[in-house]
């Protein structure tokens, strides 16, 4: 087997296990939120799974604004912070394995473009655009491995954003009980 013929079976098996991941996910949405009472390990599996949907709203931020509320905000951020980045990964994979699909793509190709003008900030533009809560960090991820950005720096980019956008919510949700209980 060459080596293109071993990256293209390759590719083609992490873009096989990234929508299995992704379809199995959103079946089994609704027992998702049962992992909140394991705690801290909850929110990191709750985070890590509604973020490895790929453009596929599952939106684990409610979730932090509720564990916020009952445990430390700080720890909840955090775990949060680290299991959406782990989940972020689906769609790095995702761009690393379908590179092709991914040149074709017009937003893809624009968002690549940014970051290729930007490679020395890539990772500054991968934390901001992990930050700021929005539906389409998936691009970002996909144009990332799309780019082969290293994995660690994609990783803790995206970590990094996560914690600072989930620690907005956790505090949220941490201050709402003193708001409700303290009219």
């Amino acid at each position: 087997m060459t080596p293109e013929h071993r990256l293209a079976l390759i590719r083609l098996l992490i873009l096989l296990f990234v929508i299995t991941l992704v379809v199995l996910i959103f079946v089994y949405r609704d027992r998702v939120s049962e992992l909140a009472s394991y705690g801290y390990a909850g929110v990191f599996l709750i985070a890590m799974i509604s973020n490895a949907t790929v453009l596929l709203p599952m939106p684990s931020v409610m979730v932090v604004f509720a564990m916020g509320a009952i445990f430390n905000p700080w720890l909840t951020a955090i775990f949060a912070g680290l299991g959406a980045a782990v989940g972020e990964l689906s769609g790095y994979l995702l761009g690393f394995s379908g590179q092709g699909l991914a040149e074709r793509s017009e937003t893809l190709v624009r968002v690549s473009d940014w970051m290729v003008l930007n490679r020395k900030f890539s990772g500054l533009a991968i934390l901001v655009m992990a930050a700021i809560p929005n539906p389409f960090f998936d691009l970002a991820g996909i144009a990332a491995g799309t780019l082969k950005i290293p994995v660690w720096r994609f990783l803790l980019s995206c970590a990094v954003g996560s914690i600072i956008k989930m620690m907005a919510f956790a505090f949220a949700g941490n201050q709402s009980i003193h708001w409700i209980s303290h009219p």
